[in-house]
């Protein structure tokens, strides 16, 4: 959409679209769930759950380094 609104000249290097894009990914995605009836969850009910979950993998990676530590303080 974006390319097709500007001028033909203009050019748009894939890196720096990329960039460019991302930068603005939160405010597309808001404008877009506004055009959409999008109504996302209550902002401080959706922090307090995200920031108690533990991500599964975090324990299994916790046990190898401490293993793998372990293995070399003995070697």
């Amino acid at each position: 959409w974006v390319t097709e609104q500007a001028d033909d000249e203009i050019v748009f290097p894939p890196e720096r679209w990329a960039a460019t894009f991302r930068s603005h990914a939160q405010l597309i995605l808001s404008e877009l769930g506004e055009f959409l009836g999008y109504s996302p969850p209550p902002l401080l009910e959706q922090l307090i759950e995200d920031a108690q979950k533990i991500h599964q993998q975090r324990p299994i990676l916790q046990e190898t380094l401490a293993t793998a530590t372990q293995s070399r303080g003995e070697a």
